[in-house]
């Protein structure tokens, strides 16, 4: 049962000051950039670049998982100065990304219970003036996105494990007026199931990302039929096989589902996309392998580059080889493009929003949230945040900051586990968490729009 924030249950939680550190304190590079949940707080700033990276197995692979406690009395978020959050409702199964209508409506994928949920915000509050389960029966939805775009759609599209739906929609509707409708099917569903969805800004392009069918390949065969050699000539540029043929890609149709092709290669796992306002370029943020040691290799964001290979299985973060595919696809040797924004290993990268809103401070805008889920395959757990992207001129400078922490609440146990953001129409920043079921609502200042 949700338990929706009213009087009993509401509370602005005052930030934290004394711990945030500010902007001009020295930036975490290399080995310090890497650290875990215990050095973070808000205002720290990290930058991890490819030359930082340690050998592989420099420390064993861990299945380290953080136990899930309830969310304790008084706990809360913590966030830079003159940030606040409240809770718009909680109890929810598993609330993973959120998307903003254009109206204004919260659109959130209850992905666990096979639905999707609308919460519509009173003015310049979290109190939901009204809810509704737009559409259920799906199959593990995830993205969400309304087309055409702009501030009259016509059409909500839903990505569920193995497939892509749209449901007709006007601005308002807090359940679907009728069935969904299939747009592309027969997506591989097993292992990485989180499927996102985008589409450009002129609304021709509909873009799908579809993670890996394992963690690194290793019972994919050593070559396709018919060769190695074939095999390259007639597919984009680090396209796998077998099992994995069509996996670890951004892949791109028409709005009505035909016309598929490949924008990017060796992906592993871009469990979140979004459109860059600022520059119209696609974003993803990606979790990379595991099993190679506690700082190998960096999870990360970067822009996607039509035709470019990105490196899994055979290569991570430019030309380093995975140690499980020694000398497999020396063809690919230089090939592999380095993405822009490395992350702190094993964090789980699982949704991006650019901020354009008008409500936080004046740095802010341009930038990028990203919500990381924690990692269970580290030693020294990470994660478990809400992360701040720095761009200047709309490009990356690839440092980033924390933003929203708090979560961990031992060294064993999290209450918050990060995993949808999304900048209301009022500005504030829309966070989802799946630890607990709980959705919450940052504005800066008294948060009145």
């Amino acid at each position: 049962m949700i338990r929706f924030a009213g009087t009993a249950f509401v509370a602005l939680f005052a930030v934290t000051t004394a711990s945030a550190q500010q902007a001009d304190q020295p930036v975490l590079k290399g080995a310090a950039a890497f650290g875990d949940w215990r050095a973070d707080r808000p205002g720290v700033r990290r930058l991890i670049k490819p030359e930082d990276l340690p050998k592989p197995d420099v420390t064993k692979s861990t299945s380290n998982s953080a136990g899930l406690a309830e969310r304790p009395q008084g706990a809360r978020p913590r966030l830079p100065p003159g940030f606040s959050a409240e809770l718009v409702a909680s109890g929810i199964a598993n609330p993973r990304v959120v998307r903003v209508a254009p109206n204004g409506d919260l659109f959130v994928a209850d992905s666990e219970a096979n639905r999707v949920r609308v919460f519509r915000l009173a003015a310049g509050s979290a109190k939901p003036a009204e809810k509704g389960i737009f559409a259920g029966n799906l199959n593990q939805p995830y993205g969400i996105a309304f087309y055409p775009p702009g501030n009259d759609p016509q059409w909500v599209y839903v990505a569920n494990s193995d497939s892509i739906v749209r449901f007709a929609y006007r601005n308002g509707d807090l359940s679907a007026s009728g069935e969904p409708e299939t747009v592309v099917d027969d997506i591989p569903a097993n292992h990485h199931w989180t499927r996102d969805i985008a589409f450009s800004p002129d609304g021709k392009t509909l873009y799908l990302s579809v993670g890996s069918g394992s963690n690194a390949a290793s019972d994919m065969a050593k070559e396709p039929q018919g060769g190695l050699d074939a095999w390259a000539r007639s597919k984009p540029l680090g396209a796998a096989w077998g099992s994995e043929s069509g996996r670890a890609e951004v892949l791109a149709f028409d709005p009505d589902g035909k016309n598929g092709r490949t924008v990017a290669t060796g992906l592993r796992n871009c469990s979140g996309m979004t459109v860059q306002p600022a520059t119209g370029a696609l974003w993803c943020v990606v979790n990379e392998r595991d099993g190679l040691g506690d700082d190998v290799p960096p999870e990360y964001a970067t822009a996607v580059k039509d035709g470019a290979f990105y490196g899994w299985p055979w290569y991570y973060i430019g030309d380093n080889e995975d140690p499980l595919h020694e000398g497999e696809r020396p063809d690919l040797a230089g090939k592999a493009t380095i993405p822009d924004v490395l992350m702190q290993a094993h964090s789980a990268p699982l949704n991006i929003a650019f901020y354009d809103g008008k409500t936080f401070p004046q740095e802010y805008q341009g930038d990028a949230f990203v919500a990381l889920h924690g990692s269970w395959n580290r030693g020294n757990r990470t994660g478990y945040k809400v992360v701040r992207l720095l761009f200047r001129d709309g490009k990356p400078t690839g440092e980033y900051e924390d933003f929203m922490t708090g979560f961990v609440a031992s060294n064993g146990n999290v209450w918050g586990r990060p995993a949808g953001v999304a900048v209301a129409s009022d500005g504030a920043l829309i966070v989802t968490e799946d630890g607990n079921g709980t959705i919450w609502r940052v504005t800066y200042g008294d948060g009145r729009s």
